[in-house]
């Protein structure tokens, strides 16, 4: 029981996390049908962008408490993140917008991989420490514990999608955003401005994938130019699982996906004794993957999308 409930924390960390980046590919799949595969190179230059910072503000600032430094870094890093992912868009995808759907495919392939060779010039292939800036000393309740990171991590997940489902649904950005996703040329007949809608949604999905990423490497502490590749694929899957294009779906598809990871990696290592449950935790993203494209393509909360004109 106790392996259980520590492994059901693991996982909804793990989760929060998928579906924070998730919410980027789904955003931006719901809007213009683009799988935007340099989404988890995003997330890396924004982890790696706040150790450099906060690198920098230790030494100019050693009287500076730890969250102050990690929210200052957050936001410069989403800032920095969210240019990124502006330039992106205006330069990579948009020229392709009307092409063929292989050609900007190619193009987020071939993105992402440009992405990661300029992060190894910069700052080097080796691994670099993230520091610890919150109290190390972990809670623990019911034989499981807790550290001051991880809790962190579901608040700032949880306030996060508040935000982000209370944009979607209640502004006029939000309902710019739906009217461009049914059908981009009527919505601009009612006065949206399309291509402004999709810059906002690259945006958005920057933050995102900036804050995940320092979530990410506070809670692994450790930050290197492919952090990005394998959680990116694993968000990809936990948004096809819960029904690509569907921002609650990006959601639960990334919360269950932790769950299942946690949770089977903890139990196989319990059976072997620690030695193998590391070393097949990343199969069952893709496990997962391979039977909901079998026997749901459209994922677990997949909604209808209407045809455009």
């Amino acid at each position: 029981m106790e392996i259980l409930l520590q492994q059901i924390i693991n996982g909804l960390v793990l989760g929060s996390m998928y579906a924070l980046i998730a919410l980027g590919y789904t955003m931006v799949y719901g809007i213009i049908n683009l799988i935007n595969f340099a989404h988890g190179e995003v997330l890396m230059v924004g982890a790696l962008t706040s150790w450099s910072l906060i690198s920098i503000m230790q030494e100019g600032m050693p009287w500076a408490p730890g969250w102050l430094l990690l929210v200052i870094a957050l936001i410069l890093s989403c800032v920095v993140a969210s240019i990124l992912n502006f330039v992106i868009e205006k330069v990579a995808y948009r020229p392709l917008r009307n092409s063929p759907k292989l050609a900007p495919l190619i193009t987020a392939i071939g993105m992402s991989l440009l992405l990661q060779t300029l992060a190894m010039i910069i700052w080097k292939p080796n691994y670099k420490p993230y520091p610890t800036l919150l109290p190390p000393k972990p809670f623990e309740f019911g034989g499981a514990v807790i550290t001051s990171t991880q809790i962190m991590i579901l608040g700032l997940t949880a306030i996060s999608l508040a935000i982000l489902t209370y944009m979607v649904n209640y502004t006029r950005l939000g309902r710019a955003m739906r009217a461009t996703a049914e059908n981009p040329k009527v919505a601009s007949l009612m006065g949206v401005k399309p291509d402004t809608v999709i810059s906002a949604t690259f945006i958005i999905g920057a933050v995102l994938a900036s804050v995940a990423g320092i979530m990410y490497a506070s809670n692994y502490g450790t930050v290197q130019h492919t952090m990005g590749f394998l959680p990116g694929l694993k968000a990809f899957t936990a948004a096809v699982f819960g029904g690509i294009g569907n921002l609650p779906g990006a959601v639960v598809g990334g919360i269950l996906l932790g769950l299942i990871e946690a949770i089977g990696s903890g139990y196989i290592g319990a059976v072997t004794g620690g030695v193998l449950g590391s070393h097949y935790a990343d199969i069952f993203a893709f496990i997962v993957l391979i039977i909901m494209l079998t026997l749901r393509p459209s994922g677990l909360l997949g909604e209808r999308v209407a045809d455009r004109a």
